[in-house]
């Protein structure tokens, strides 16, 4: 079956796979070849999939959607991270976090200011009007 890893900026995952393991909102889910059609949510945690070659390959996934329609699976999340091993996708995942927690810092860093202008701005005006 084909599995595809879908993020809003592109495909992280394109390749044939023999199974897929997955946590979706109701449990643990596992996929093969001739397993029933199905859509379901998923919660965040690990997928990992055994590709056509051998081995097992890992994908830290958010929560999404994954949807199984015949020979193709498809997995739509919001952010995912590939790695090799299990060891090496912690620590892309935590590298990714902070990257995550650096912008949304720089975020509220600029709304602060942004509202401190407001505010400032806003007294101007009041102390205007009443001079």
């Amino acid at each position: 079956m084909q599995l595809k890893v879908l993020l809003p900026t592109g495909v992280l995952v394109d390749e044939e796979a023999r199974k897929v393991s997955v946590e979706a909102a109701d449990g643990a889910l596992t996929l093969l070849e001739r397993h029933i059609d199905i859509a379901t949510a998923l919660v965040p945690g690990v997928l990992s999939f055994e590709p056509s070659g051998g081995g097992e390959r890992f994908v830290a996934v958010a929560e999404g959607v994954l949807v199984k329609c015949a020979d193709e699976v498809l997995v739509s999340v919001r952010n995912a991270v590939r790695g090799a091993e299990l060891g090496e996708l912690r620590r892309r995942v935590q590298e990714e976090f902070q990257k995550l927690d650096e912008r949304e810092e720089s975020a509220r860093v600029a709304l602060n200011k942004i509202e401190a202008t407001f505010v400032h701005r806003f007294i101007e005006l009041e102390h205007g009007k009443t001079e």
